[in-house]
C-alpha cells in the first residue's frame, strides 16, 4: 500500500511538471516602422483629432525614435526591430545630399535588425543599395563618405542589419538579390522573418533601377517559403511586406490604431487573404497610413493583425507576442501603433544619434538654406477633381521653360507625374527662418527629392493621346488608380469621368495655345526620366523619338523662380476638365 501511495505521488509529480513545462511560455516583443523615408530630423507636427481639432503634438526624428526603442527594449530583451520598406529614398537633402549614407549610420546605432526592401531602395539601382549594405564609398560622388565630419566610421560602413528580398530576384544569378528571410531565436524559441517589397516595383521604380532584376508575386512566395522556415523548426511566422492599404479616417494620433473600412479592396488585403494559415502577423507600409486590423487568411476563420505605422518616424508599431517554449507556436499576438511623441518625458533621445544628425545638417545647411525665390501664397500638390494641383503646374512650367529653347530640347508641352510631387510649397517661413513667402532650396527639394533629370522627345498627337489615355484606370497599361499629370501652360483638354476605359478623352479637347492637336503632327514632349522609360505605367512615352536629356528637375525649378520678375503665384486651375 505504501508503494503505491508513493507512485501515485511520484505520477502526479511527473504530471504537474509536465503540464508546467507545457504552459511556460516566451514573450517576445516586435517594434516595427515603415517608410521612414530618412527622416533624420522631425517632421514636425502630427494632428490629435478628434480630442482637439486644432491640437497637434511633435513627433518623430531618429533620435527620438532611437529613444522609443531603447525603452522598449530596457523592459524586454527578447525584442526585435524591422522596417516594412522605403527606409531610404525619396528623402531630405540632409539624407539624400549624402546618398542616405546618414540614415543608415544612424539606424545601426538606433538598434534596426532587419528591413524588407521597399520600392524606394531601388531608386538608385542595385549596385547603390547593395553598396547600403555591404558599405564603401559612392564610385562618384564626393559627397559621400563623410564620417570624419559627422563622427562615423571612413569608408561608409554599411547596414549592421539584413535586407531582405524575398521577391527580388538578379536574373543573371537565378538567386534573391538579398535573403528571403531571417530566422531570429528567444530563449531557444525560433521565429521567421519574411521580408519583400510589392510586384509592381519595376512600374513606380526608373527602369534603369531595377534592370536585371525580377518581381515575384508576394503570395506564391511567402506560401513557398512558409514550409521550408517549417522544416527548420519555425513554427512562428512574420511577413515584412512593403505593400498596403488606406482606411477612410483623416490620419491622426487618436485613428492610428483604427481599421475603418477593414482595408476592403486593398492589395494588402487580397494578399493576406490568399497566405498561409500558418502566417502570424504582417506588417505592411507603402500607402503611409496607420492601421491596425485583423485580415483573414487562406482559410477565411484564421484573423492576424495587419498593421502599418504611418510614415518619417511618426508612429512605430508594438508587436506582444507570446510563443510556447515547447511547441515553438504562436499563443497570442497582439499589435499597438504609438505615436512617436517627442513631448514624453518618460523617453530620453539618443544625444548621439542626434550628433551625427546635427554634424550632418551643419554641411548641408548652407546649400539648404539659399533662398532660390518666392511665393505669394501656399502652392499645394492637393488636386482638384480634375486632376490638377498649383504645384504641379508649377513644375510643369518650369520643366517646359528648362528645355523650351531649340538647342535644350524645343519643348512646346511638359508633364509632371502625381507620384513625383511630394509635398506643398508653403507660404509660411520655414525653421530655417528666411521669411515668410521665401523659397529655400531644401523646401524645393523637398518637393522634388527625386534627382530625376529631364527629357525632350518628340510625339505625334496620336502618342499624345495615348499617354493621357494611360493616366486611367482600365487602359491596357493597367492603372490601379487614376494618375492624372500636370500640365504645362497652353497645354488643355477635357475628360469624363464616366467615359469608357482608353476613351476618356475627346481628341478634339486637347489643344496647344487654342489649337487643336494635330494627331498626325510631331511635338517636342518633356518628362523627366522616370516616366521617359515608362515608369508609372506610362509605356506610351517609351515610343517617343529624338531624346534629348536635360537638366536636373530640381534645377529647372529653380531656374524658373530665378527667371520671374516677382513672387510665384497659384493660377487658376484650368489645364484640364473634368465633364460632368
Amino acid at each position: 500500500m505504501q508503494l503505491k501511495k508513493i507512485s501515485l505521488a511520484v505520477a502526479l509529480s511527473f504530471a504537474f511538471s509536465g503540464a508546467a513545462i507545457a504552459a511556460k511560455t516566451v514573450n517576445v516583443k516586435i517594434v516595427a516602422i515603415n517608410d521612414f523615408h530618412g527622416q533624420l530630423e522631425s517632421p514636425g507636427l502630427f494632428r490629435n483629432l478628434p480630442t482637439d481639432a486644432t491640437a497637434t503634438v511633435p513627433v518623430g526624428g531618429i533620435d527620438w525614435l532611437a529613444g522609443y526603442f531603447a525603452d522598449i527594449k530596457s523592459k524586454n530583451p527578447n525584442t526585435t526591430i524591422v522596417s516594412a520598406g522605403d527606409l531610404i529614398g525619396a528623402t531630405p537633402l540632409i539624407s539624400a545630399l549624402f546618398h542616405d549614407e546618414g540614415t543608415i549610420e544612424t539606424m545601426n546605432r538606433a538598434g534596426l535588425e532587419i528591413n524588407a526592401v521597399g520600392n524606394h531602395e531601388f531608386d538608385e539601382g542595385k549596385n547603390e543599395l547593395l553598396r547600403m549594405q555591404n558599405g564603401g564609398c559612392h564610385p562618384s560622388d564626393v559627397n559621400s563618405c563623410q564620417g570624419a565630419a559627422v563622427g562615423t566610421p571612413v569608408p561608409f560602413e554599411g547596414a549592421k542589419f539584413q535586407f531582405l528580398a524575398a521577391n527580388v530576384i538578379d536574373r543573371k544569378s537565378g538567386t534573391t538579390l538579398f535573403p528571403a528571410y531571417t530566422i531570429k531565436q528567444y530563449e531557444g524559441v525560433k521565429v521567421g522573418f519574411i521580408g519583400l517589397t510589392l510586384k509592381e516595383t519595376p512600374t513606380i521604380v526608373t527602369p534603369s533601377g531595377v534592370a536585371g532584376l525580377s518581381f515575384k508575386d508576394e503570395v506564391r512566395i511567402i506560401n513557398r517559403l512558409v514550409p521550408q522556415l517549417h522544416a527548420q523548426g519555425v513554427k512562428a511566422i512574420v511577413v515584412l511586406i512593403h505593400q498596403g492599404g488606406t482606411i477612410p479616417v483623416s490620419q491622426s494620433v487618436a485613428t492610428i490604431n483604427s481599421c475603418d473600412g477593414n482595408l476592403d479592396g486593398s492589395s494588402i488585403k487580397k494578399i493576406v487573404n490568399g497566405l498561409s494559415d500558418r502566417v502570424n502577423l504582417v506588417i505592411s507600409g507603402h500607402t503611409h497610413q496607420a492601421y491596425n486590423c485583423m485580415i483573414a487568411t487562406q482559410n477565411g476563420t484564421h484573423l492576424i493583425p495587419v498593421t502599418s505605422a504611418n510614415s518619417q518616424s511618426r508612429v512605430l508599431t508594438e508587436v506582444d507576442m507570446t510563443l510556447s517554449a515547447v511547441t515553438g507556436k504562436v499563443a497570442n499576438v497582439t499589435a499597438t501603433n504609438v505615436a512617436v511623441d517627442r513631448n514624453n518625458a518618460t523617453i530620453t533621445p539618443d544625444a548621439g544619434i542626434k550628433q551625427i544628425v546635427d554634424n550632418y545638417k551643419t554641411l548641408v545647411t548652407p546649400i539648404a538654406n539659399r533662398v532660390i525665390g518666392s511665393i505669394t501664397e501656399t502652392l499645394s500638390k492637393t488636386a482638384n477633381p480634375a486632376g490638377e494641383s498649383t504645384m504641379g503646374d508649377v513644375i510643369a512650367d518650369s520643366q517646359l521653360l528648362a528645355t523650351a529653347p531649340a538647342k535644350l530640347g524645343a519643348a512646346k508641352i511638359a508633364f509632371m507625374n502625381p507620384g513625383g510631387i511630394r509635398a506643398d510649397m508653403t507660404f509660411a517661413s520655414s525653421p530655417a527662418g528666411e521669411g515668410d513667402g521665401n523659397v529655400t532650396y531644401s523646401e524645393a527639394f523637398t518637393v522634388q527629392p527625386f534627382g530625376n533629370s529631364l527629357v525632350t522627345m518628340t510625339l505625334t498627337g496620336t502618342q499624345i493621346e495615348e499617354v493621357l489615355e494611360q493616366q486611367f484606370v482600365g487602359c491596357p497599361n493597367g492603372q490601379t488608380f487614376n494618375r492624372i499629370l500636370s500640365t504645362s501652360a497652353g497645354f488643355n483638354y477635357s475628360w469624363s469621368g464616366t467615359g469608357p476605359a482608353c476613351d476618356k478623352i475627346d481628341p478634339a479637347s486637347i489643344t496647344l495655345n487654342g489649337v487643336v492637336v494635330d494627331p498626325t503632327a510631331s511635338y517636342r514632349v518633356t518628362v523627366n526620366n522616370f516616366l521617359a522609360t515608362g515608369g508609372d505605367k506610362f509605356f506610351a512615352l517609351v515610343k517617343g523619338t529624338n531624346p534629348l536629356g536635360g537638366a536636373q528637375d530640381i534645377d529647372a525649378l529653380e531656374a524658373y523662380f530665378k527667371a520671374q520678375t516677382g513672387p510665384v503665384s497659384p493660377g487658376a486651375l484650368d489645364r484640364i476638365q473634368l465633364l460632368p
